[in-house]
């Protein structure tokens, strides 16, 4: 009675793999029942009757033209206004102003890059 009913390895995987689907069946039947039976489900409302008289949609107002200051191209604003967007930043872009170029400035920006 100690000895195995089959030492087939082609046996042994049928009867797993039967079992297994017969579980995977199983839960599928028991996952279809849950939702057949959920108590959490929102109950159907009936339809609301049609409006008496159409509601007019809401005007858009126009979006305000960009200022361009005097000295900076129109290309320059539309580049760096792209490189704002694309970093994230949301909002409007209200002033575009060149920097002061002071040489210990510069290099503390420079040296903040870790360039090398």
């Amino acid at each position: 009675m100690g000895h195995p009913v089959t030492t087939n390895p082609l046996i042994i995987m049928l009867i797993n793999m039967t079992v297994v689907f017969i579980v995977l069946i199983c839960l599928m039947y028991m996952i279809k029942l849950i939702h057949i039976v959920d108590p959490t489900k929102p109950k159907e409302e009936p339809a609301p009757a049609a409006p008496a008289a159409p509601v007019p949609a809401p005007v858009p107002e126009p979006e305000p033209e960009p200022v361009v200051e005097e000295g900076i191209p129109a290309e320059v604003v539309a580049a760096i206004a792209a490189a704002v967007a694309s970093c994230g930043a949301s909002g409007e872009i209200r002033a575009i102003r060149p920097v002061n170029r002071d040489g210990w400035k510069q290099s503390g920006r420079m040296g903040g890059l870790n360039l090398g």
